[in-house]
């Protein structure tokens, strides 16, 4: 998020001598992320003035349109040849005579290290420059010059205050769990606070908008999901101007903020979402068909984006629709054929609250992303989206004129949650003495209403902040407004050890085994999917293809806990081979998960949520244990190519199935015990032929031998590949002790 500083001082009332990196440290104590401080045309050295257009005259006998331009600039910046005028060469077409305008004088040096200097060209001493934002650092518009407003100042006035030249920009990485500082009202808010200063809340302020003529029927909407779109609305304009510019302030801020200005009705949807955090969206209203409403998308549904690809909805996707079907992705993009465009003088003007978590899954789904989708899925205020789209509406009428028919709305029940909040929480949780007038205070200050009256404190989050629902996220407000830096660091005394357990000890054991047998331990991501499990031929009834699924994957293929080691072997096998090493030996100790009995796939919906504020009892803990999955510790090795490299001793071994076994009996004696080697059945991806089960004291442990040339293929190993893979929590409660020998002396008696 880029924030303008004077945006920001426009909502904050900051004292004059905070600048850009003061207001960048303070908002580094208070939690935020600032990347950097950006002075906007900062590259610009030299004077530029308000200059007006006296006349323009029209070279023909160039290939291109040039216009010679007398420009009045102020007496002390005129040619003294000419009091107060310039004459200066323009190929701009968008000026007219009148027109105030940016000029850089003779001796300003522009980014890129562009000097102006007095020149003939065509024919005439060009005495200056006309400039665009461009050239002047300001964004990548060159389509024409900055046309100043009509009230921006007398010609030879500075005009750097009036383009933002030396206006500080923070740009701010927002996490996930701080939404509303993706907006200037979020940021200022932050600002009041660090510098305890008055604050003007742009979002809660319903604008004055001129009252609907009798008889004015605004467009109508609807929702079929209220769970997933909880309030939604529409306001509708007709005749609207839709050539009307956009006003230079708005694109200087757009750009700022690091957007392109579109059109009017686009730029102002565009500025009222940095300046509230609500996202809006235009439609043309000639091209709605009925009732807009959000729903769930139908099977086999499609929709052109904005960007012009064409989408494939699922049941799983939030759309909004029309009679005709759907028209935009919610709280995502918008679709083409609602848009509106250089024509369109009727808009509808949506502003809705969506659930963040639906919001998140179709971005991913799609692959999409957008500024919309940005703050929708990490959540908006919920009660921002009226007054939002009023601010929006009220400055369409303004720039683009027209008529305001009114708002249709649908909103569900909510209820306001409150947490409970022990006065103490914020001292215990820190070490640091944080009496109850402070809590209060600083809770207040974020936006929280506070029912002193008791301990523990009856606490409502504001509606901006929908992460705030735990007694633990309430202290951490209270902490990093205390300032983190006022918390002591404090060194826990460490207690006397018991050294490892012999679990510990004898997966070490294993490890340094296998090292010394010239193998090399990878780690691999403990993910996999079913193309995975394919690729290695396990039937559909094979009780490792039971993977526990995860809520929240890192990614849509690999959707479960792994079952087994092998497909990590295998990947890390295929990595090196494409990299050029073919000869390989490979380890990996890791836990494996498996559902417990009874156990779904995805877990349960509602687990037991212990409280923060003491241990847990035996019943809870057991109750939670109850849901885990059972993990076990397995250790698995791959070898490729040649056991024993070519050179002057011999032309190289090659690995055969033999060594898997030897790799097997090499983790047994480990731990003090002899492997039996028995042939038994052949799980996949073993070669039917070429496996072995392995066996200690009685126990299965695991198999090794050469993998099937089926799954050799379609994996990507070489030929004869093995692979082994043992339990180890059944092997290691096999575990012999080692014998302690007596000492025996260096020197003779």
């Amino acid at each position: 998020m880029r924030a303008p500083v004077s945006w920001v001082r426009e909502f904050a009332a900051l004292p004059a001598d905070v600048d850009g990196r003061r207001l960048a440290e303070a908002l580094v104590r208070a939690g935020l992320e600032v990347e950097s401080v950006e002075v906007m045309g900062a590259d610009v050295d030299g004077p530029v003035v308000v200059g007006r257009v006296v006349s323009v005259e029209e070279l023909a006998e160039y290939k291109k349109p040039i216009r010679w331009c007398q420009v009045e600039v102020g007496a002390e910046h005129g040619h003294p040849d000419t009091p107060g005028i310039r004459g200066i060469i323009c190929g701009a077409r968008n000026f007219a005579a009148g027109d105030l305008v940016a000029i850089a004088l003779p001796g300003t040096v522009l980014p890129g290290d562009f000097r102006i200097a007095s020149r003939e060209t065509y024919g005439h001493v060009s005495d200056g420059m006309i400039c665009s934002a461009r050239e002047l650092g300001l964004g990548d518009e060159h389509d024409g010059i900055i046309v100043l407003p009509a009230d921006a100042g007398a010609p030879g006035d500075d005009a750097k205050p009036l383009l933002g030249i030396g206006d500080e920009v923070l740009d701010i990485a927002v996490t996930p769990d701080r939404g509303y500082a993706l907006s200037i009202r979020g940021i200022a808010r932050e600002a009041a606070t660090a510098f305890q200063v008055a604050f003007v809340d742009p979002g809660l302020e319903l604008v004055d908008l001129p009252a609907p003529e009798p008889g004015s029927e605004p467009h109508p909407c609807a929702s079929d999901d209220l769970a997933a779109c909880d309030l939604f609305t529409l306001r509708t304009i007709t005749g609207f101007d839709p050539h009307a510019p956009t006003p230079s302030w708005m694109s200087r801020r757009l750009v700022a903020s690091g957007m392109r200005s579109v059109s009017l009705a686009v730029d102002v949807t565009n500025y009222v979402m940095l300046e509230t955090g609500q996202p809006l969206h235009a439609f043309d209203l000639t091209k709605l068909r009925g009732p807009v409403r959000p729903r769930a998308a139908g099977a086999g549904e499609t929709l052109e984006t904005l960007d012009h690809a064409s989408r494939a909805l699922s049941a799983d996707d939030l759309v909004i629709s029309d009679d005709s079907g759907p028209i935009g992705i919610a709280g995502v993009m918008g679709g083409l054929t609602s848009e509106i465009d250089n024509e369109s003088t009727s808009i509808v003007l949506e502003a809705a609250h969506f659930d963040p978590t639906t919001i998140a899954r179709t971005c991913r789904r799609h692959k999409l992303s957008s500024e919309a989708s940005r703050r929708f899925e990490r959540g908006v205020d919920r009660v921002l989206a009226p007054y939002a789209s009023a601010r929006a509406t009220a400055l369409l009428l303004q720039l683009g004129g027209g008529r305001y028919l009114g708002m249709t709305a649908v909103e569900a029940a909510h209820e306001p949650t409150t947490v409970a909040l022990p006065v103490s929480l914020p001292s215990v949780t820190a070490g640091l003495a944080v009496d109850a007038a402070t809590v209060v205070g600083h809770l207040r200050a974020v936006g929280c209403a506070v029912d002193d009256a008791s301990d523990p404190l009856v606490v409502a989050p504001p509606s901006w902040r929908p992460d705030l629902t735990d007694p633990a996220d309430l202290v951490e407000e209270v902490l990093r407004l205390v300032g983190y830096d006022a918390i002591p660091s404090t060194l826990p005394t460490a207690p006397a050890g018991f050294g490892l357990t012999e679990r510990q000890k004898a997966r070490g054991r294993v490890g340094r085994a296998l090292a010394g047998s010239g193998f090399v331990e990878v780690l691999s991501y403990p993910f996999v999917g079913d193309v995975e499990l394919d690729a290695l031929g396990l039937p559909t009834d094979d009780p490792r293809r039971a993977m526990l699924l995860l809520a929240n994957p890192l990614s849509d293929e690999q959707p479960g806990m792994r079952t087994t080691l092998l497909p990590g072997l295998v990947t890390a096998g295929r990595r090196n081979i494409g990299r050029g090493t073919s000869d390989l030996a490979l380890f990996e100790i890791g836990s494996v998960s498996h559902l417990a009995p009874g156990q779904e796939p995805r877990g349960t919906t509602t687990p037991p949520r212990p409280s923060v504020t003491h241990r847990p009892s035996a019943d809870e803990l057991a109750a939670l244990n109850a849901l885990l999955p059972t993990q076990r510790a397995h250790v698995a090795v791959l070898l490729c190519g040649r056991r024993d490299r070519a050179g002057w001793w011999g032309p190289g071994v090659p690995s055969g199935w033999s060594d898997s076994v030897e790799a097997v009996r090499t983790v047994v004696a480990a731990v003090n015990r002899e492997l039996v080697v028995r042939p038994g059945n052949s799980p996949m991806p073993w070669h039917p032929g070429r496996c072995a089960e392995l066996v200690v004291e009685g126990v299965v442990i695991g198999h090794a031998g050469e993998l099937h040339p089926r799954v050799v293929e379609a994996v990507g190993l070489p030929a004869r590949s093995s692979m082994a893979e043992v339990d180890l929590d059944s092997l290691i409660p096999l575990a012999r002790a080692v014998v302690s020998g007596p000492h025996v002396g260096t020197f003779p008696v």
